[in-house]
């Protein structure tokens, strides 16, 4: 990508200084043989037509990359911002032919910048910066300034937007931490009552009391794998919607049932309201079933002891909007928008951790 950007850069330096070379060489010509006139100006004209083409060329390919590209002179004075740099930067247009110390305002591209100009080749750095108009701002940005190659001299600088890498490097970090959690304490769990009916001799009450929690914790992982290798199912598309007529209610039951001795052991109520109009849906069914279950699980597991669980289903606009609503400690503000984001968590220090991946 520098490099492309030092031939563009080359490119732009001579559409801003040869074309005057040109015209002053040829301009001597001129004064010293009039019967080379003719051609010298025909050829200077096309010379000049390819350098405008260039140009515009140029421009143009730099106004359409999603890349903020900062060109300075020598002297350290802006000399092109593409659009992309302006708004990451917050540049205005009237800072053409300012010194780039008093355009740019973020310390770590200015220091990039100058010793770039010093012939230096530094690594890129990482920078937050907040832009305009744009969701998620500050945004992470990569910044890396080299020394141009054009006549001159100069700088170039290139800005990367990498939010999203960012974002998902985190989701993989908290899905190895989550997966690895919920894995090791089954494991741990089936593992030490395991060791204890090889050691000890135990009384058949026991021994089933024992083996029941190494279902109970076997099945929690058997449920863990079958929701990630579902999960790269719907990724690879390899997973097709049965849509047919549903009973909103008749679902919210099912659901209440398959989590009926959890929501039992917490003391927990669960009341159901659907609207008449609302009452019928067109749906897959088994998909809808998964997708409340773990809206309720999360409801059940976020509750306290003797609170209440509200299902509801009503009208909204063109659409049936289903709600899972708890009395727990709710989201803070902070996180509502990555609500949906996978594998995400909230500080797990904000209560009793329940367990649970993300997703």
């Amino acid at each position: 990508m520098l490099d492309f950007l030092s031939y563009l850069v080359v490119a732009f330096g001579s559409c801003l200084a040869g074309a005057w070379a040109a015209w002053s060489v040829s301009g001597r010509r001129v004064s010293r043989s009039s019967s080379r006139a003719s051609s010298e100006a025909a050829r200077m004209a096309r010379r000049l037509n390819e350098l405008e083409t260039d140009r515009a060329r140029v421009s143009a390919m730099l106004s359409g990359m999603v890349e903020g590209v900062l060109i300075v002179d020598v002297d350290g004075r802006l000399r092109l911002v593409n659009d992309a740099a302006r708004r990451m930067l917050s540049l205005e247009s009237s800072l053409a032919g300012h010194h780039y110390v008093e355009a740019v305002r973020h310390p770590g591209v200015v220091g990039q910048l100058g010793a770039a100009l010093k012939g230096e080749h530094r690594p890129p750095i990482e920078v937050p910066l907040d832009v305009a108009g744009v969701a998620g701002s500050p945004r992470i940005f990569r910044a890396q300034a080299t020394p141009a190659s054009a006549a001159g001299g100069g700088a170039v600088l290139v800005l990367h937007d990498i939010s999203d890498l960012r974002r998902i490097d985190r989701m993989r970090r908290d899905f190895v931490a989550n997966v690895s959690h919920e894995l090791r304490t089954p494991l741990t769990a089936v593992r030490g009552y395991v060791e204890a009916l090889k050691d000890d001799p135990v009384k058949p009450e026991q021994q089933k009391e024992f083996l029941d929690v190494i279902d109970r914790h076997t099945r929690r992982m058997e449920r863990l794998v079958r929701d990630l290798l579902r999960l790269a199912r719907l990724d690879a598309l390899q997973e097709s919607a049965e849509v047919r007529p549903v009973q909103v209610e008749q679902l919210f039951r099912s659901v209440s049932s398959d989590l009926s001795e959890r929501i039992d052991r917490q003391h927990l109520s669960v009341n159901i309201s659907v609207d008449a109009d609302a009452a019928l849906i067109d749906a897959d069914p088994t998909k809808m079933h998964d997708a409340l279950c773990n809206l309720v699980e999360n409801a059940v597991n976020y509750s306290a002891e003797g609170g209440r669980l509200e299902l509801g289903a009503h009208v909204e606009g063109d659409r049936v909007l289903l709600t899972v609503a708890d009395r727990g400690p709710g989201l803070p503000d902070a996180d509502l928008e990555r609500v949906f984001e996978r594998f995400y968590r909230v500080d797990k220090s904000r209560t009793t951790d329940p367990g649970g991946t993300g997703l």
